[in-house]
């Protein structure tokens, strides 16, 4: 119990030194434009057209929740860290159709089938207790409710994605490394990476799994490829090999209507 406390206060604080600059990110703002829209696709596609109520876990800046509310929803976005909120807040000042709360994404401690849907992005593979987090999500969700996952297997390189590593690694040197890109603060996620259950790195095989077993059913796995070509469309050649790095996925199930 101490250890995990230790580990989430350390997700928290690694996250909330980032909150400033986070958006600086390359893959963390999503901007007007292509971009934008190849979010919302992926969003359409998972959740269909007609306006829900979604549940937004591990917000960080209000991004994704910018895509939700694009696509005509209303948004209940949470992060536990205040710092990450707080710019998401100044962000999205007068927006009605977003409202944002501080509380655990793995214990939202939300009303029994609240919500139509729920979405998040590079959340899974940073839970502590992923099948208490499941198991969480699946309760808040209505009958019939949406679980919409966008994550990836941020622990192994693809073959091309070592290729393009080593090349970053170059253009680095040449350049001068990038200080807002995660590897300003590397040994730091290295370290909370390895404490990790999914530190070995989450597939979307695994991960379909672990929901299955909760009781998710209707799984479907999408390819992360329509994004990753939208962002390269305004990258740089740095970021454009980013966006060749690492196996991404995207993953939609539901609740089962009698549940």
């Amino acid at each position: 119990m101490t250890a995990n406390y230790t580990l989430k206060e350390d997700i928290r604080d690694y996250w909330s030194r980032r909150s400033l600059t986070f958006d600086l990110a390359f893959g963390h703002r999503i901007p007007p434009g292509p971009e934008l829209e190849a979010w919302g696709d992926a969003v359409t596609r998972a959740l269909g057209d007609r306006p829900l109520s979604v549940l937004e876990l591990a917000c960080g800046t209000g991004e994704v929740s910018n895509v939700l509310m694009s696509r005509g929803h209303r948004v209940t976005a949470l992060d536990f860290s205040e710092a990450m909120l707080s710019v998401a807040r100044a962000k999205h000042a007068g927006r009605d159709q977003v409202h944002f709360i501080l509380a655990d994404a793995e214990n939202t401690m939300e009303p029994d089938g609240l919500y139509d849907a729920i979405v998040c992005r590079h959340l899974v593979w940073t839970l502590t207790r992923p099948e208490e987090a499941f198991a969480d999500w699946f309760r808040v969700l209505k009958p019939g409710g949406r679980l919409l996952v966008f994550d990836g297997d941020w622990a192994k390189p693809t073959h091309l994605g070592r290729l393009a590593g080593m090349t970053i690694k170059i253009i680095d040197r040449l350049k001068g490394e990038d200080p807002h890109y995660d590897g300003a603060m590397g040994d730091r996620h290295r370290s909370i990476m390895s404490r990790l259950p999914f530190g070995h790195g989450l597939t979307a095989g695994e991960l379909a799994a672990l929901l299955r077993r909760t009781g998710f059913v209707g799984i479907d796995i999408a390819s992360h490829a329509p994004i990753a070509a939208a962002q390269r469309r305004t990258a740089d050649l740095r970021n454009c090999l980013r966006t060749l790095l690492y196996r991404r996925f995207i993953l939609s199930c539901r609740k089962p209507d009698a549940a």
